[in-house]
């Protein structure tokens, strides 16, 4: 890919040539580490992103960007998450190292960084709360949580889902509300309760 890529992500990443076509290179790292499900699930939500953006009077390109790259850390496997996170400064809390796979929403704004070049705070954000949403979540933030779960990544259609696509009629915060409560009425299950999710449900309250 490029020369100077850190060392750290050269096992990952460091096989491929980019384009230029942001779609397609994507699609090429993640089938090529055995992840066509994902490439699958990003190309819809890049899809969903750009439709949702264009109606709520965000950057469409900016949408599209974010949510091709939200799950590109997926090729790197979980017992890696952590030491990667501190090779690049990146805060671990307690119940992300525990669950290192909550760690790919903040290795991916790595990745869209080092690797793809993006340098947009916007879209670095969005990539990096796109499971969770967090406090003080920008437009962006928020079209590209909900564009991903619309765009589930699981068989089958999610519990939520129609109420999900009724709310994102009315509005955006009313979209992020209805996963988030979702995701409330489920904490006793989950293996780790992230704060920044209660945090900006807290908020949208």
């Amino acid at each position: 890919m490029l020369g100077g890529m850190n060392h750290y992500l050269k096992p990952y990443y460091g096989q491929f040539t980019l384009t230029g076509d942001l779609g397609l290179d994507v699609t090429a790292v993640l089938t090529h580490h055995h992840l066509p499900k994902v490439a699958e699930h990003v190309a819809r939500v890049a899809q969903e992103a750009r439709q949702l953006a264009s109606r709520f009077g965000a950057d469409p390109d900016q949408a599209e960007t974010a949510a091709w790259l939200h799950d590109i850390s997926a090729v790197i496997p979980n017992p890696a998450r952590v030491d990667l996170c501190a090779a690049f400064n990146i805060p671990v809390l307690p119940g992300e190292a525990a669950f290192p796979m909550i760690l790919h929403q903040k290795l991916s704004t790595v990745v869209a960084q080092e690797v793809f070049g993006v340098t947009e705070t916007a879209v670095l954000s969005a990539i990096g709360c796109h499971t969770t949403l967090k406090a003080g979540a920008s437009l962006l933030d928020k079209i590209v949580f909900v564009a991903d779960k619309i765009q589930w990544d699981q068989p089958g259609e999610p519990p939520y889902w129609g109420e999900l696509v009724t709310a994102v009629a009315r509005s955006i915060d009313d979209a992020c509300r209805v996963y988030l409560n979702h995701l409330w009425q489920q904490r006793d299950t989950l293996r780790f309760v992230h704060p920044w999710f209660v945090a900006a449900r807290e908020e949208l309250a």
